[in-house]
């Protein structure tokens, strides 16, 4: 397996990113443990940032299989690494929909998981009443993103092959470590459209 191979089957521009820094909380299991990861490293970038995508690698595998690769990830020390290693990949074209983007990806067997984490505005459950209806997608976006109660929130999602998932969301208002909300349900949609790269 070559650096190539590390990149999902998209028209690539660069080589396979950057991992993420040291996660931040110990988590109960090796997928809550790099969402956490991934969303502390999206965090250390700021807000106003574009989707980014992730290939999520077993590490023992590819310190044994790519030792080359797992040094320039900085992965070779003897300390004790997270079960599962985030890549960023290439940035998403801009002006591609999200769900077209994902729609065309095919990922190497090498390749355990998959993550992305997009930020969004969201309304609370009280103004859902007062979305007019009959409005297309762009124009929802615009009337939620002039609506005074909206709340900008950055949504990390996870899923691995054998169907786990694993989210965490991250509010602006609230941007501490501490106030990231974790589930495997909270973006079931995301989860389900990061799962369907893994058919086929």
């Amino acid at each position: 397996m070559g650096m190539s191979n590390v990149s999902p089957s998209t028209p690539s521009s660069g080589g396979p990113g950057q991992t993420p820094s040291a996660p931040g909380p110990i988590a109960a299991s090796p997928l809550t443990r790099a969402v956490l990861e991934i969303d502390e490293y999206a965090s250390g970038l700021g807000w106003d940032q574009p989707a980014r995508l992730f290939a999520l690698v077993d590490t023992a595998k590819l310190r044994t299989q790519e030792p080359g690769l797992a040094a320039q990830l900085g992965l070779d020390g003897d300390e004790a690494a997270s079960p599962l290693t985030p890549i960023e990949q290439d940035e998403i074209p801009p002006g591609t929909a999200l769900d077209e983007f994902l729609g065309r990806i095919a990922w190497p067997d090498a390749i355990v998981g998959c993550a992305l984490t997009v930020e969004r505005h969201m309304l609370p459950s009280t103004a859902e009443a007062a979305v007019p209806k009959g409005l297309d997608d762009a124009s929802l976006r615009k009337w939620v993103a002039a609506h005074p109660d909206r709340q900008e929130v950055r949504m990390t999602v996870a899923v691995l092959r054998d169907g786990a998932r694993e989210s965490a969301l991250r509010l602006r208002e609230k941007d501490s470590p501490k106030e990231v909300l974790t589930g495997s349900d909270l973006v079931p949609g995301l989860a389900d459209a990061l799962s369907a790269t893994f058919e086929g």
